[in-house]
């Protein structure tokens, strides 16, 4: 197992059973999904010491499959960024373009499967955070449909957006992860029965992609990087050769689908946060006798500076006098762009676009500069506003030879399609 690239925080070892589907293959699983008697830091050093009683139902699943966890993966802090340089173990380095982000905030799980450090991996996306590494490493990222895969066991950041979804070299691979933990769950009432949407899913991966009709929505390209929109058509061009068809469409909503995002995550965020605070878990605070110098004391030593950026974000949006002029204008936007993708996806199949509008960037670009890194989840965090399942395969590569994702969206318990149309690339 490399460590050049910093793509693990554990490499303690999850024997899985002799037998079941991913018998004999590694799935590395990220460092905020819980694993009994195994650090789960979602680093950061709030968590350093943490290591859960019991696993995720995801984790379960896996191990029942007689997949082998080889470690825990690197991540942004709680999942609070897309380039996994704000975790506290330090930053992963990508695999696939040395010198630049591997994307985040799964982006240790997407590295150690670029680096063929583990088969498959497990990443969680709440605005893009499976995508997005997926694309800036070169690898298939699934963020699956709201309700499809279980949240027991995930550290949450954001509840009504975040999923757990698989990363693979390519989209069968996904699939096959995403058939193992895919299904209802009696600790987590989000989810739903999936009626077979999920049975066999690796099944569709046969790139079979006549007469599939593909929607590009306009707002989703442009402002891209030029670079990304060339490889992106490209890729198009190359469905089109395979017998699908494209036609442009108009999402008004998108304009406001960032902002939206981020006063919903960050109210989600500083309500979940605040359990941490020193006596439950987390870092002791001191000041005995004084209850709010502890509490303050111990995220202050414990939290990362994006991590409170976003709390003290979510804390102002939520906060008496401001709740309705921020918390609920994002929640009517929200509605919005819900009804915007179902009636785009009402005549297409699935919808198209680049996964990122920017290649990976280099290491420590964009950390002084938190809203450069919050623009740059344009084109994934809609998705999760939705509630859609949506894939990123590789689409190719720049001149520069940075990888360029393209990502497909499709309707609630689309993945099917997806995967289909998916494989035509990967």
């Amino acid at each position: 197992m490399s460590t050049e690239y910093n793509g693990y925080v554990t490499a303690e070892r999850i024997e899985g059973d002799d037998a079941g589907p991913l018998a004999g293959r590694t799935v590395a699983v990220k460092d905020n999904i819980s694993t009994e008697g195994v650090p789960t830091t979602c680093g950061s050093a709030m968590l350093a010491e943490y290591a859960p009683p019991y696993d995720a139902t995801v984790v379960e699943r896996l191990t029942d499959a007689g997949a082998t966890i080889p470690g825990k993966t690197n991540m942004d802090e709680f999942g609070m960024g897309t380039t996994t340089e704000t975790s506290a173990h330090g930053p992963t380095e990508n695999p696939a373009a040395p010198g630049h982000v591997p994307g985040g905030s799964s982006g240790g799980s997407a590295a150690v499967v670029a680096a063929g450090d583990a088969d498959m991996a497990l990443g969680t996306d709440t605005g893009g955070s499976i995508r997005c590494p997926a694309a800036f490493c070169g690898v298939v990222g699934i963020k699956p449909t709201y309700g499809l895969v279980s949240r027991y066991g995930l550290v949450a950041y954001a509840n009504s957006l975040e999923q757990i979804g698989p990363i693979a070299p390519t989209v069968e691979a996904a699939a096959e992860l995403l058939d193992v933990i895919a299904g209802p769950d009696e600790h987590d009432a989000t989810t739903r029965d999936n009626e077979g949407a999920v049975d066999g899913l690796a099944d569709a991966a046969d790139g079979d992609v006549e007469g599939l009709s593909i929607g590009v929505p306009t707002e989703l390209i442009e402002g891209a990087d030029e670079a990304v929109v060339e490889t992106f058509w490209d890729a198009i061009d190359d469905l089109e050769a395979q017998g699908a068809n494209y036609h442009e469409v108009t999402l008004p909503s998108l304009e406001h689908a960032v902002e939206a995002y981020y006063v919903i995550a960050m109210s989600e965020a500083s309500s979940n946060l605040a359990r941490f605070d020193g006596v439950r878990y987390g870092q002791s605070g001191g000041h005995e006798g004084n209850w709010n110098e502890s509490f303050a004391n111990a995220r202050e030593k414990g939290f990362g500076e994006e991590v409170k950026r976003r709390i003290l974000l979510g804390t102002y949006a939520l906060s008496a006098g401001y709740h309705d002029k921020y918390y609920r204008k994002a929640q009517d936007a929200r509605a919005w762009v819900k009804q915007d993708f179902d009636e785009a996806l009402d005549e297409a199949d699935v919808l198209a676009s680049p996964t990122m509008p920017v290649p990976p960037m280099e290491m420590g670009e964009s950390l002084d500069d938190p809203l450069q890194m919050y623009l740059a989840d344009a084109n994934t965090t809609p998705v999760n506003l939705a509630n859609l399942p949506a894939i990123s395969v590789p689409a190719g590569k720049t001149d520069d030879g940075l990888p360029v994702g393209l990502q497909l969206v499709g309707p609630a318990f689309g993945e099917e399609t997806l995967v289909r149309a998916g494989s035509a690339l990967a």
